[in-house]
């Protein structure tokens, strides 16, 4: 009789025990339907906890690898700190004119007409402690008054030092008291993927802070307006970021995650107006001279090469040589200039200034404009094979634009003469007055107009060989073609006389 019991009370712990352990094992692969599922690292919180080097951690391979990433990610909060205080917001108001129609005759008996007030609102950045702030010329172009908003919410009055519309960049100048200043970063040693932040005032929320990474660096955008009646052309080579930047960021700071300026937003890339993945920054090596020039000169101190120019496609680098599909292509020296007195010939290929790349049009213009009339730079050029420094003394426009206008006046275009030959799109013929080479009469769809070649070019030789007249023109293209070249090089001169050259891609 007391065996029976005792083994009931077993068989029931047992039981008992059996089945808590099934309960805890067989937990539901999925929450009730009423209970949000949140992925948070709560329910990770062992792996979280194992921080620590790969080779000690006791978790999961996968596991591990997501713990070191947690800990290589970047901290914004010092450079935000740091930026914020530095950046303020640029308001903006300029008196207008209203338009009123027929109306506008009666404004010639009246001593004025009627105006309104047009407010505008963008960022900029303190300089120093003397009061100076950088931005772009766009944002503060024909304003009547500029005032200053700094993050300490203190307003302050400003006036214009100087602006330069070929950069985008302007300087303007407050009283100093108790400012915060950037430290100027290198826009050179930035590479593609590095983190980076853009602070400003968006649609008028001050003080905004977003992060993204570099996307791209020299990229040229056509945006600029060139200044025809001083000869000065726009010097693009943004720094292509995907920070979120809208209307008000310009002049606003791009900074590195030292929190050290190496851009000034300027403009995006939206069919909307607003932000679409795409902001491009002033490199801060060019900013920087650009603004120091405008606080010690009130303009911009330009220097100039002196050469012509051209990119360089995969066809020109297969002509010259060239190791990869890079650099600008002199296409003629300008009597007088620096790169006369240094030697540079028409056929070289820049491939640095002063020890930094210029694989690009847009990287060269700004590493030229990044110095001053008299100062020297080292230029990198390839030629006959190989890789040759010169010095050259960049000089001011004004030092050879005489002598350029008196050799560089344009010229009429030749007159055919019957003989003309048409090859792939391009119809040439001879010219009495252009004893040298053939001249283009007409250019069709084909590896010519997507060259670039014009109409009134007068070719003078094809793959190095010299054609005076169409017969021996023709003999080259065909000589070239049959030894297989799929890129042709064109030599020759535009109706204003410039040295051109032209790499045909024939394949």
């Amino acid at each position: 009789m007391t065996r029976k019991p005792l083994f009931l009370i077993l068989l029931s712990f047992s039981a008992a025990f059996l089945g808590g352990a099934v309960a805890l094992g067989l937990k539901p692969a999925t929450a009730p339907a009423d209970t949000p599922h949140f992925h948070t690292v709560l329910e990770h919180q062992p792996a979280a906890v194992e921080l620590r080097p790969a080779s000690n951690s006791t978790a999961a391979p996968d596991e591990a690898a997501s713990a070191a990433n947690l800990t290589s990610l970047p901290d914004f909060r010092g450079a935000a700190s740091r930026a914020l205080d530095a950046v303020v917001h640029v308001r903006t108001a300029q008196q207008v004119a209203l338009r009123q129609g027929w109306s506008d005759w009666g404004s010639l008996f009246q001593p004025s007409g009627p105006v309104q007030v047009q407010t505008g609102s963008g960022s900029g950045v303190i300089l120093d402690a003397r009061g100076y702030i950088v931005t772009n010329h766009h944002v503060i172009e024909g304003a009547d008054v500029i005032e200053i908003g700094l993050n300490d919410n203190r307003t302050l009055q400003a006036e214009l030092v100087g602006s330069d519309p070929t950069t985008d960049i302007a300087v303007l100048k407050v009283a100093p008291s108790d400012l915060h200043a950037l430290k100027w970063g290198d826009s050179d040693a930035v590479q593609v993927g590095d983190w980076v932040l853009a602070v400003g005032n968006p649609f008028d929320l001050t003080s905004t802070v977003t992060a993204g990474i570099v996307s791209a660096k020299a990229r040229d955008l056509q945006l600029l307006r060139p200044d025809f009646d001083r000869s000065l052309f726009p010097v693009e080579s943004f720094i292509q970021t995907d920070a979120a930047v809208n209307p008000g960021n310009s002049g606003g700071a791009l900074v590195d995650v030292s929190g050290n300026l190496i851009g000034i937003n300027t403009a995006i890339a939206s069919k909307t107006g607003s932000y679409a993945g795409y902001a491009f920054a002033v490199p801060s090596n060019l900013a920087q001279k650009v603004a120091r020039d405008l606080i010690e000169y009130g303009a911009v101190q330009r220097a100039f090469l002196g050469v012509n120019i051209t990119p360089v496609d995969e066809p020109l680098a297969d002509r010259l040589d060239l190791p990869a599909v890079e650099g600008v292509l002199v296409t003629g020296v300008t009597s007088g200039s620096g790169a006369a007195a240094a030697g540079m010939a028409a056929g070289d290929v820049i491939l640095a200034v002063a020890g930094t790349p210029a694989s690009t049009v847009p990287q060269l213009l700004e590493r030229v404009n990044r110095f001053r009339p008299g100062q020297t730079a080292e230029v990198q050029v390839w030629r006959d094979g190989r890789t040759l420094p010169i010095e050259v003394q960049l000089t001011a426009r004004g030092d050879w634009q005489e002598d350029r206008a008196a050799g560089g006046a344009e010229t009429a275009p030749p007159d055919a003469m019957e003989g003309t030959a048409l090859m792939y799109g391009c119809r040439v013929g001879g010219a009495e007055n252009v004893p040298s080479g053939v001249v283009v009469l007409a250019v069709e769809p084909g590896p010519f107009s997507k060259a670039g070649v014009q109409k009134g070019t007068v070719i003078q030789s094809v793959n190095g060989t010299p054609t005076p007249d169409v017969d021996a023109y023709v003999r080259a293209v065909e000589t070239a073609i049959r030894e297989g070249d799929v890129g042709i090089l064109i030599e020759g001169v535009d109706r204003t006389g410039k040295a051109v050259w032209y790499g045909l891609d024939m394949d």
